[in-house]
């Protein structure tokens, strides 16, 4: 069901900082910064051969991943993003399955403007999973 990892997410307390870290000691290519409102964060993406790292830091006070940030002050790894080819289809599985879709379960339009899901860490051995259409 699941196709290629899109992303590995990092929260960062200072994007501009992170930023300038990977552009120059990794010498990475770094896209635009992105504010997404409805997910509380603003976003780059540092694109790799085989997939891109997600750097986050919370848009405002009531940022999902404020809490995240206010027990890893450094920051860290926050999910793994896979690519789904149906993610109904994906998600009605999962459920059947006994998985946790967090939200309501419906799909959300995320940073690349297709439709996302997160599924409980708890059901995936302590890791936040999203999902993302391909």
């Amino acid at each position: 069901m699941i196709g290629r990892l899109n992303h590995v997410a990092l929260v960062v307390p200072n994007l501009d900082a992170a930023v300038a870290a990977y552009r120059h000691k990794l010498g990475a290519v770094v896209s635009a910064h992105h504010a997404l409102p409805d997910h509380g964060v603003t976003v780059v993406f540092v694109e790799l051969p085989n997939t891109k790292i997600e750097l986050m830091e919370p848009l405002g006070e009531n940022s999902p991943i404020r809490p995240f940030l206010d027990k890893n002050p450094s920051g860290g790894m926050h999910h793994l993003c896979y690519e789904v080819d149906d993610i109904i289809a994906a998600r009605d599985k999962l459920k059947a399955e006994g998985a946790r879709i967090l939200g309501d379960g419906e799909p959300k339009i995320g940073a690349h403007g297709k439709p996302v899901l997160f599924l409980h860490p708890k059901d995936f051995f302590g890791t936040l999973i999203e999902l993302e259409q391909a």
